[in-house]
C-alpha cells in the first residue's frame, strides 16, 4: 500500500485543561501518513481516482477549527476518525503536536496509528 502524506498542518483552536487555555486560541499541529493504492490516480491523472488530501486537509481544518476538545488525545482520535470514516483509506497514522505547551520544550503532542474495523 501506499502512503499520501500533509505534513504540518497548523490550525488555531481552543485545546486545553486550564481555565486560561479555554479563553484563547492555541496553534496544533497535524502530521498524516494515510494509506492509498496511488496507482488508479497515476494511471488516470484524474483527482476522483486519487486521495484528494486537499479534501482532507480542508475537511480537518474545519473540524478542528470549531472544536473545543480539552485533551489533544481526544482531537487525535476524532480526526483520525473522520480521515477513516469519511475518506477511501484503510489506515491513518496521525501526529498532532500542541507547540508551546510545556516550557522549555518545542512542542508536545501525540501520536496514533489507526485502521478501519472489520
Amino acid at each position: 500500500m501506499d502512503i499520501v502524506f500533509i505534513k504540518d498542518l497548523d490550525i488555531e483552536t481552543v485545546i486545553g485543561i486550564y481555565d486560561w487555555e479555554r479563553k484563547i486560541r492555541q496553534t496544533v499541529r497535524l502530521n498524516l501518513e494515510m494509506s492509498s493504492d496511488i496507482a488508479r490516480g497515476a494511471a488516470t491523472d484524474r483527482i476522483e481516482d486519487a486521495l484528494d488530501y486537499k479534501a482532507v486537509a480542508k475537511r480537518l481544518i474545519a473540524f478542528v477549527e470549531n472544536s473545543s476538545f480539552q485533551l489533544v488525545e481526544t482531537l487525535g482520535e476524532r480526526c483520525a476518525e473522520i480521515v477513516l470514516n469519511e475518506f477511501p483509506v484503510e489506515w491513518v497514522r496521525l501526529e498532532l503536536d500542541k507547540p508551546g505547551a510545556v516550557r522549555g520544550s518545542k512542542s508536545v503532542g501525540i501520536r496514533i496509528e489507526r485502521g478501519r474495523k472489520p
